[in-house]
């Protein structure tokens, strides 16, 4: 799961004071980024669904509500146009619809490496257009992802589904009240409830239809140029990218081995210093997550409710330290994930451990594929 703003691919040239700026992002953190308020507000569906998921005696299910809120909850960041909740409701839907494909297509057999390849392609030509139309297309992959862990029927997938459905909309519906964004949401609702309407030839008032059209007009404002030919180009790396690092995780068998193509799909840039410098920052802070959550997990031994406090006050500072530096991201985020995943009866070292082989897995197969651009790059360094 990767939540960061992303940057539009920008046809730059990768001379060496590029490299170097990218690789300053590893030692720089932006604390005027820090945001207590926000955190504090998303964090709140969040803990509700993992304290009340372990009262009732069902953690399981409450884990996925939780993992729903969570990701949604980083939409906050992202705009679609001038709204701030329309990629919170796209990513909801994609997510909960892309966990029903995910489950479905399992991590056993070569389904899941076709769905990945497909949707990491149109994940890298969205990628190439708007951050935060391409922050849905990430949550739409990362979602196919991490379900394969979880094979199961139809009736099952579309349970989890449903969940993430219900993680999705607790966030959205918490976040508009206590940001005081209902107006925005009934708004953007009703944008969305007349653009399917139009779509099927349902449009009863013109006024309404004028509305919508003016709104969508407004959305190529916010997409930057990009040539057709970078937008392939990235979006067929990352396709096979993406490719490589599923048919890595399927021949392993191992159901946490989805971290292997996730972090390939979340380090993968377009410029070959941007991914150097994104696989070092979150090798480094899913090691220091992982050690840190291994360490207190070791020597406290935590009942399930401490548990799901943990993974809500690891869960508050990932959303804290979103923007500020992207290893310190990943070493919070990292801990959320395994105390998580501990609700669920899962070993918690296990899953630091595995965590860390996988990160630094992706991370290297997400390099090897972009060594063709640093080789360009040595033969003339005023291109890509």
């Amino acid at each position: 799961m990767s939540t960061q703003p992303l940057a539009a691919p920008v046809e730059a040239n990768e001379t060496p004071s590029l490299g170097r700026a990218f690789f300053a992002d590893l030692y720089t953190f932006d604390w005027c980024a820090l945001n207590f308020h926000t955190a504090a507000v998303t964090v709140i569906p969040v803990a509700l669904a993992l304290i009340v998921g372990v009262l009732i005696g069902h953690p399981a299910a409450g884990l996925i509500v939780a993992g729903g809120a969570a990701t949604i909850g980083y939409g906050l960041n992202q705009r679609i146009a001038d709204s701030r909740l329309m990629p919170m409701i796209f990513a909801t839907i994609v997510m909960a619809l892309s966990t029903f494909i995910g489950m479905l297509a399992g991590h056993t057999g070569y389904g899941l490496v076709v769905a990945a390849t497909v949707y990491a392609f149109l994940y890298g030509l969205l990628t190439a257009q708007a951050a935060g139309i391409a922050w849905v297309g990430q949550q739409a992959a990362v979602a196919l992802l991490v379900t394969s862990a979880f094979p199961a029927d139809a009736y099952h997938a579309f349970l989890r589904a449903l969940l993430t459905l219900a993680g999705g909309a607790l966030q959205i519906l918490i976040t508009s009240l206590s940001l005081r964004m209902l107006p925005e949401l009934r708004h953007d609702l009703a944008a969305l409830s007349d653009v399917g309407h139009a779509g099927l030839g349902h449009v009863r008032h013109n006024l309404d239809r004028r509305r919508v059209l003016r709104r969508l007009r407004g959305l190529p404002k916010a997409l930057p140029h990009l040539t057709r030919a970078a937008s392939i180009t990235f979006a067929t790396r990352m396709a096979l990218t993406v490719a490589v690092a599923s048919e890595v995780y399927h021949r392993m068998g191992v159901q946490s081995g989805y971290w292997i193509p996730m972090t390939a799909l979340l380090v993968q840039k377009p410029a070959f210093f941007e991914t150097l410098t994104r696989a070092s920052m979150r090798i480094a802070g899913t090691l220091a997550g992982a050690v840190l959550s291994t360490f207190f997990l070791v020597h406290i031994h935590p009942a399930p409710l401490v548990l799901a406090i943990l993974a809500a006050f690891f869960a508050f500072w990932g959303f804290a330290t979103n923007t500020v530096n992207y290893a310190l991201f990943s070493a919070f985020l990292t801990s959320y994930i395994v105390f998580l995943l501990s609700l669920n009866q899962l070993p918690g070292p296990v899953i630091a451990h595995r965590r860390a082989y996988a990160t630094i897995a992706g991370g290297a197969i997400a390099l090897i594929i972009h060594l063709d651009a640093l080789r360009r790059h040595r033969n003339n360094p005023t291109t890509t």
